[in-house]
């Protein structure tokens, strides 16, 4: 369900090209399957945020059946790479096919394993950290995300409004989504509040954060909010 009015979201949709060439291919593929992957409104974003960025380091969390690190490869300056992390065995291997069949296995390694554990064994330093994981996880892997990031990086998380459901009371969420509701909302106060970021929110998608480093810190603010 798109966050604004259905008109506009489909012509907004129709307006704008999609990928071309192999990778567009995949990406019409995956939607067509169902696929996970991110809609086509905040690939158009991306693509803006790269170009102007010219990334040479790129890490992504839940890399799905590889699309998105394939068509952020596009952008990468000479010699730049992209890091991406996926879990899930099913998603792996189609990844991994893809990312061999597009010839792209020279600029992407796939890291095979937990987001949560993964991360914490990385030591690089990048200009763009693309979140699209599992959203309950966001706020648990922020603080290896802002650690990896440099200053004057972005941060790029997607499906971050729950279709509008982070905006209502607890009491209106299911149980069993209680906990994604309480951690995304945790996620957006701290992100929104941190002195190391300059963050802007999007109701493209399902919600698309985009956060500035400007400086390092340490830990993470979100017990201020919870305390007062």
């Amino acid at each position: 369900m798109p966050l604004i009015d259905d008109n506009l979201n489909a012509y907004l949709n129709k307006l704008m090209p999609m990928v071309s060439g192999e990778i567009g291919k995949l990406q019409q593929k995956s939607y067509d399957e169902g696929v996970p992957i991110i809609p086509n409104d905040v690939v158009r974003l991306i693509s803006v945020l790269l170009s102007i960025k010219k990334p040479k380091k790129i890490l992504e969390i839940g890399c799905a059946v590889g699309f998105s690190s394939s068509f952020m490869s596009s952008y990468l300056q000479e010699g730049g790479y992209i890091t991406t992390i996926e879990r899930y065995p099913v998603m792996i291997e189609k990844a991994k096919a893809n990312i061999k069949r597009l010839n792209l296995e020279h600029k992407i390694n796939l890291i095979e394993g937990d987001a949560n554990q993964v991360l914490k064994t990385l030591d690089d330093e990048f200009d763009v950290i693309f979140m699209d994981a599992g959203k309950g996880q966001y706020i648990n892997i922020l603080p290896e995300v802002y650690r990896l990031l440099k200053i004057g990086g972005i941060i790029i998380a997607d499906d971050i409004l729950q279709n509008g459901n982070v905006a209502k009371p607890k009491e209106e969420i299911v149980k069993r989504q209680r906990t994604i509701h309480y951690r995304l909302n945790d996620f957006l106060w701290e992100i929104t509040h941190n002195d190391g970021l300059d963050t802007s929110i999007l109701t493209i998608g399902d919600g698309v954060a985009i956060c500035y480093k400007t400086k390092n810190i340490e830990g993470l603010i979100i017990n201020e909010q919870k305390e007062s």
